[in-house]
């Protein structure tokens, strides 16, 4: 579902909520079967070759950039409108870049290798739902979250395969975590969260610190 938007003033073509983009696509499925494949494409390589960074909000907008630039000439960048999606309004634009450091400084002061496994799946829970309630892109939030948080957690000796989730049930885990609910978010965690072997997915874990 699209988010709620005003397409007099959000990038969008006029009297239409389809957003502007490089391909010049004015009709909205068009261009959302377009943008799937193209991403799609970008995540599995990214699966094997995940871009540098030092897991924060930087390297956040590396990823979208990187999943989006094809699309959006925003891509990568923090947004500059108010949005909202099944009820959920998501952080105010202007407050955006404050919340997301204070996220990620957070995160970077814990001390996971001292966690036990359910320690780090709550935390883990608790760290998706606050980005998620953020929502820093203009669109693909979810699909660069998801990327950044595979890369996460692989620095951190887990792993998860998102894709193994069911779509509908982690979307209203989400909607449920942002209302203050965490458990169904929790809990799709504690069932999808593995110990990461590195050797099996070609990956360097110095790669990402």
């Amino acid at each position: 579902m699209a988010y709620s938007i005003d397409s007099i003033t959000d990038d969008c073509y006029e009297g239409t909520t389809c957003l502007i983009n490089k391909l010049d696509i004015h009709d909205e499925g068009v261009l959302a079967q377009t943008e799937a494949a193209v991403v799609l494409a970008k995540l599995s390589y990214l699966d094997l070759h995940p871009i540098d960074g030092n897991l924060d909000l930087k390297h956040l907008c590396d990823i979208h950039r990187f999943l989006f630039s094809d699309l959006y000439a925003w891509a990568g960048q923090l947004r500059k409108v108010n949005i909202s999606k099944k009820g959920t309004a998501f952080a105010p634009a202007e407050q955006i870049e404050t919340m997301a450091r204070a996220c990620f400084g957070r995160i970077s002061r814990i001390d996971f290798s001292s966690l036990s496994r359910s320690e780090f799946v709550a935390e883990t829970a608790d760290f998706y739902n606050t980005l998620n309630i953020i929502h820093p892109f203009r669109e693909g939030n979810g699909r660069a979250q998801r990327a950044f948080f595979t890369v996460w957690l692989r620095a951190h000796g887990y792993d998860i395969n998102f894709a193994d989730m069911e779509e509908d049930e982690f979307m209203i885990a989400t909607i449920r975590a942002a209302q203050g609910v965490m458990d169904d978010l929790t809990g799709l965690f504690d069932d999808s969260i593995v110990p990461y072997a590195a050797t099996d997915f070609g990956f360097n874990m110095q790669q990402t610190m």
